[in-house]
């Protein structure tokens, strides 16, 4: 299980992963490579060199600074190939998170209500290889900000703006706004009456949305109580307020 995996709230899923193209993990290793053939023409040059006098005294320089070369090097490169490695681009039916970090992991999200748009920029060798970077948009002042030389951006991109709708739709269905946020809304004015007020209301809204049908499919019936369970743990109702919707949803299957 990765890092991104232990990250996952009640209800969540992952929809689709992606990397950073490898040719990241190339350029990050770019002076491991300079240098292991520096201390390769190094070797060849020491080799050359006598054992007595200067020539001596210089050959046992070099390679002093050869073996530090080497093992520098190596070195470099193994904790480039970790950081390639344990770097990932994630995207729930929640939001987008970016992981990073071999030692020290740091997670950065963006909640998919927050995107607005996603600017993809693409060279002719990004097109080649299928890879650019992937610029996104949000009404946040914190979150992901853009996906360096990410492996298959338009997949991405696509199913990332795919997942915003399905959501919108979830939200609709459940008898709540898309937007404004729900995080901005919701959980910031929880605290006042008016908040608790407009949490109370919104829970109404979804039993006069339902009320029309007195029985329900299963899909629907899912599909309403995941939306519920975010509400809760978003603050927006009590669980008090979830465990009786959750019951009424199960009576009218």
């Amino acid at each position: 299980m990765s890092y991104a995996d232990g990250l996952l709230s009640t209800g969540e899923r992952i929809t689709h992963r992606s990397k950073q193209h490898p040719f990241i993990f190339l350029w990050g290793a770019r002076w491991t490579i300079l240098a292991v053939v520096l201390a390769t023409v190094l070797l060849w040059f020491s080799s050359a060199m006598g054992d007595e006098g200067t020539s001596g005294t210089i050959r046992s320089v070099l390679t002093w600074v050869i073996l530090i070369m080497y093992v520098g090097g190596i070195a470099v490169f193994a904790w480039t190939a970790l950081r390639y490695v344990n770097q990932e681009y994630v995207l729930t039916n929640r939001r987008v998170i970016q992981v990073e970090g071999v030692l020290n992991r740091s997670a950065t999200d963006s909640s998919l209500e927050k995107i607005n748009d996603a600017v993809l920029s693409q060279s002719i060798f990004g097109r080649m290889f299928d890879f650019g970077d992937l610029r996104v948009l949000t009404a946040a002042e914190a979150g992901i900000e853009s996906f360096r030389m990410i492996r298959g951006p338009i997949t991405f991109k696509k199913k990332m703006l795919d997942a915003k709708h399905e959501y919108e739709v979830d939200m609709e269905r459940a008898g709540l706004p898309p937007s404004p946020p729900i995080r901005e809304a919701a959980i910031a004015d929880v605290s006042t009456p008016a908040g608790a007020d407009g949490a109370v209301a919104a829970v109404d809204d979804l039993d006069e949305t339902k009320a029309v049908n007195t029985e329900l499919s299963p899909d629907e019936v899912t599909r309403t109580l995941n939306n519920l369970a975010d509400l809760r743990d978003r603050g927006a109702i009590t669980s008090a307020e979830y465990e009786a919707k959750k019951a009424d949803l199960l009576s009218r299957l």
